[in-house]
């Protein structure tokens, strides 16, 4: 469903998404909607999820104090080879057939926090995150820990519904090889206050579909989210994305598309930035590094047989990783 919007800031398209309370005792009527919207446009709403809006307000606050840094104290905390820290305007070019230059907007990602010395650190998603000073910054690791496992629990109970949607055990996500031991990333997001210009390849966030399971999506009020429900359209339309004061955008990942055998299906999205500054939070959920993502029982038939074939998943994530991030080598001769 869409409709059409006019005001200062939009004249287009806006999608109307499904919600997904999860408060909502009637599991049945969850799966329903979720299901409708995964076959419709891959991108619902979910509320009541159990975050405090005082906790969301904090992540906010304090990834705007980060971003206020000046460039040079933010490259001081620049992305690492596990992908935790800094990644500064342009570093990410997700759609490099139709951009210009890199995406406009700086990032910050936090993963799941292993210690050097766990022999889980070894992973290639695993490991210490990168921090800002404690004593410059005091609580900001505590509320990112704090907010990163309160939306772990959201998606778990996301996925349970997921897989309900497709008539599998609700449990199933919940297996130590998938959402029990996860790659789970959540990044911050800040939009300078540009301006977009399609025809001329400027964008805030290229179009692309994301790597894993479900991304889980908290805006401020600056609308700048698209959605292509057929990416093999010509022209492709675009539908903006309203916020939704306290509640997540959640969106399927490209797993989740290879794992339902396309019945679920990824969906192209981009962000454009109207010259208004803009934050969000993402929070990126894959399985664990060695889930083998293949399709489901449930998903393929004799007249229907799986479309591709299985792949490890940290091995995936790190391609597209590399694929679309800037080479790290590129800072270091930058700064010497």
């Amino acid at each position: 469903m869409s409709e059409k919007i006019n005001n200062d800031d939009v004249s287009s398209k806006v999608s109307v998404l499904n919600c997904i309370d999860l408060s909502n005792p009637n599991t049945q009527h969850s799966v329903t909607l979720l299901k409708q919207a995964c076959l419709d446009s891959g991108f619902f709403y979910v509320t009541n999820h159990g975050i405090s809006d005082e906790l969301i307000e904090q992540v906010f606050g304090e990834s705007k104090k980060l971003f206020n840094l000046p460039l040079d104290d933010k490259m001081k905390l620049l992305r690492n080879f596990k992908h935790r820290g800094y990644t500064p305007m342009l570093d990410e070019t997700l759609d490099p057939l139709n951009q210009l230059h890199g995406d406009y907007k700086e990032g910050y990602y936090i993963g799941v926090e292993v210690p050097e010395d766990d022999p889980k650190g070894d992973k290639p998603f695993y490991g210490p995150n990168v921090w800002p000073d404690s004593e410059r910054f005091p609580g900001w690791k505590e509320t990112m820990e704090k907010f990163h496992q309160a939306a772990l629990e959201v998606s778990r109970k996301v996925a349970r519904i997921i897989a309900l949607a497709l008539d599998l055990d609700e449990n199933f996500f919940d297996k130590p090889e998938m959402l029990g031991e996860p790659i789970a990333t959540l990044r911050l997001l800040h939009y300078e206050g540009r301006y977009s210009d399609p025809g001329k390849g400027l964008y805030g966030c290229g179009a692309h579909s994301d790597f894993g399971l479900i991304t889980l999506l908290l805006t401020d009020n600056v609308v700048g989210l698209q959605i292509c429900k057929d990416r093999d359209a010509k022209p492709q339309v675009w539908e903006y994305v309203p916020p939704m004061k306290g509640a997540f955008i959640v969106n399927l990942g490209d797993m989740l598309e290879r794992w339902s055998n396309c019945i679920f299906k990824s969906t192209l999205h981009r962000v454009l930035v109207n010259g208004q500054e803009r934050f969000s939070i993402a929070y990126f959920v894959e399985p664990s590094h060695d889930c083998l993502v293949e399709c489901l029982p449930s998903c393929k038939s004799e007249n229907n047989p799986p479309k591709f074939p299985p792949i490890n998943c940290a091995a995936y994530l790190g391609q597209r990783y590399k694929d679309t991030h800037a080479d790290l080598k590129i800072y270091n001769k930058q700064q010497t």
